[in-house]
């Protein structure tokens, strides 16, 4: 069963940094664009960043310019870099997959998306 799980979530003080990981099995990433979503509590999920599979990025304008989403091929794996990062980033972050051709607007369609990972939880608080 095709499979993403992400990890590198945790608890980190205003101002830190985080990097993400989605890794896949069963499948391999190379031919699928892969997105990160977030959901916080009370909220709906939003796109935070979005790749296609030859490597064109975008960002949501909360997170650019603190955000770097990239792949590595080799290891089957998408990070999510996460630097400066601020109380709002608070929340379940997911990964998701899709044999997509991507757009900025991709990323506010979770409906699109194919696979999606389990989840990991960044909290950022002093």
């Amino acid at each position: 069963q095709l499979q993403l799980v992400e990890s590198g979530g945790g608890l980190v003080q205003p101002g830190g940094s985080l990097r993400l990981s989605c890794a896949a099995s069963e499948f391999t990433l190379d031919y699928y664009a892969i997105g990160w979503f977030r959901q916080a509590p009370g909220k709906e999920r939003e796109g935070v960043s979005c790749i296609s599979s030859d490597g064109t990025t975008y960002y949501a304008d909360s997170v650019k310019d603190r955000f770097t989403i990239s792949r590595d091929n080799a290891k089957n794996t998408v990070y999510l870099q996460m630097n400066s990062l601020k109380p709002e980033d608070t929340a379940v972050y997911y990964c998701a997959s899709g044999r997509l051709f991507i757009t900025r607007q991709t990323m506010s369609r979770p409906d699109l998306w194919d696979y999606w990972g389990q989840g990991t939880q960044v909290t950022v608080s002093s």
